[in-house]
């Protein structure tokens, strides 16, 4: 295949399954539908992963275009973003969700709405601003429409994780118990920080070239 044609490695799939890590975010799913039923399960699912892929699919198609029009450049925009991941694997290190940025009155109101599959659980529990920023510098690392089409299909994949996860959230909470929970968030949290470090080099050497190295 021809440079120009190059697919994207696996990379950005892992950094996104990493990050929005929808087995984290289980307990949160079966706290807030504890008192539906099926089908209002099921709608909440769906809410859920509509929103995960709209909202990395408009940070892949959009996000350059948003900082261009604040102005900030993508160097300090990845510096941003790295910091944002390793805070992200410091509190998923400690076994927390990644993207765990509400408060009890938002969960309390979101408690009480239909809508809790768009917020909390879609934004911010599992597409945070870690989660925006690590789309759109992979977006801007896309460098022809198939890449831009392939980014696109990873947030089709991740979509789907979470769907799975929440679908069959009551069998893998009794299969891995909160122990085997905080053990994958862990992992994933270790992995997310190494990833963190990379974005923020890159960045870094982009706004001071000297620590590039002759």
């Amino acid at each position: 295949m021809s440079t120009s044609l190059q697919l994207l490695s696996l990379k950005p799939l892992i950094t996104l399954l990493a990050i929005v890590n929808p087995l984290a975010i289980l307990p949160f799913y079966i706290s807030y539908t504890q008192d539906f039923n099926a089908s209002q399960r099921l709608r909440t699912i769906r809410a859920t992963t509509l929103t995960v892929f709209v909202v990395l699919t408009s940070c892949a198609l959009l996000g350059l275009e948003i900082l261009g029009f604040f102005n900030i450049s993508l160097a300090s925009f990845q510096v941003g973003g790295g910091m944002l991941l390793l805070i992200s694997a410091l509190q998923m290190i400690n076994a927390q969700p990644a993207e765990a940025r509400t408060n009890a009155e938002e969960t309390t109101y979101a408690a009480r709405q239909a809508s809790i599959g768009v917020v909390p659980l879609g934004i911010p529990l599992l597409t945070g601003p870690a989660t925006m920023s690590t789309m759109v510098i992979f977006a801007n690392r896309s460098k022809n429409w198939l890449q831009m089409v392939q980014l696109i299909g990873y947030a089709v994949l991740v979509a789907l994780a979470v769907y799975v996860s929440f679908l069959l959230a009551p069998r893998i909470a009794r299969a891995m118990g909160q122990t085997g929970i905080n053990v994958m968030t862990r992992l994933m949290g270790l992995i997310l920080a190494a990833m963190g470090v990379e974005v923020m080099a890159d960045g870094l050497r982009q706004i001071f070239p000297a620590l590039g190295g002759s």
